[in-house]
């Protein structure tokens, strides 16, 4: 009789499978932005970007009466902006002291906007609430994409459209992250938010949705690289948050690299700096 010999799994020499990773703790990530988006003071920034608020209006084609949400509205552009239109506006952010520039902002132009603390992964409102939701370089930073994607949607009516401004990876801002993530590494188990910014992603997080996508630039315009640089190390709060958490050293390795990021992009061709910096405009039609 003939045997055949069969390999026994108590010694048998199969690689040993990976550690599965912990699934992310997206309590703790949403406190630590918190915390970051509330350092320095965002307004600084903020304003810079009206223009950004105005054109994605102008993408959703925004209707007088219209009933807009602004989610993740910062210190209020699009807010402002959808206001201006004569629509019925409703800005939220997680950050009290945003909103607070936002109305100081609201209450100059005289413009009635209800303003109100929100979670964007839990937006405390109805089905089909609103006309239109908008969020510029606001959502894209949650920690759950696939639960913000789904509450934008949830709260829009049928027929309804989600407008947005997401930074991508491959411009300015998203390359400035990407620079950051090499001196203070990103949460483990968190998406990048520069995917936001990329149509590939857009299907996923609005799957049977028609999604229409225009590629933009911002141009930050200013003194010059060194301004920049000091203006967004003092008011931005990742950057502001990145710089604090370094050493001598390191800090001046990290400035040292924006500033060459910096002359990467710089069109100014002079002591000024002129960075265009590339962002998806997405409209998403709920149907």
């Amino acid at each position: 009789m003939t045997s055949t010999s069969q390999p026994s799994l108590a010694t048998g020499s199969a690689a040993p499978r990976p550690p599965v990773p912990a699934p992310a703790d997206f309590a703790a990530v949403k406190q630590r932005q918190q915390a970051t988006w509330a350092a320095g003071d965002y307004g600084v920034i903020g304003t810079t970007l009206q223009i950004v608020g105005e054109l994605v209006c102008e993408a959703v084609d925004l209707r007088a009466g219209e009933r807009v949400l602004d989610v993740a509205a910062g210190n209020g552009n699009a807010s402002l902006a959808a206001a201006r239109r004569w629509a019925e506006v409703t800005a939220t952010d997680y950050v009290g002291a945003l909103l607070d520039q936002a109305r100081e902002r609201a209450q100059a132009e005289r413009l009635p906007i209800l303003f109100q603390e929100a979670d964007a992964e839990a937006l405390p409102f109805d089905d089909g609430s609103f006309d239109v939701v908008l969020s510029t370089f606001g959502v894209m930073f949650t920690p759950d994409q696939e639960k913000a994607a789904s509450e934008l949607v949830r709260v829009c009516r049928r027929g309804g459209r989600i407008g947005l401004a997401n930074w991508t990876p491959d411009g300015f801002i998203g390359q400035l992250f990407k620079t950051i993530g090499r001196y203070v590494p990103p949460p483990a188990g968190v998406k990048s938010p520069a995917l936001w910014g990329t149509q590939a992603r857009l299907q996923e997080l609005f799957p049977g949705l028609e999604v229409r996508v225009t590629s933009r630039y911002f141009n930050f315009r200013y003194k010059s690289p060194a301004h920049w640089i000091e203006v967004f190390k003092t008011y931005y709060g990742p950057t502001h948050r990145a710089f604090g958490s370094l050493d001598g050293v390191r800090e001046a390795a990290l400035q040292s690299d924006i500033a060459e990021l910096i002359g990467r992009f710089n069109r100014s061709g002079g002591d000024a700096m002129i960075v265009p910096s590339e962002y998806l405009e997405v409209v998403v039609t709920k149907r």
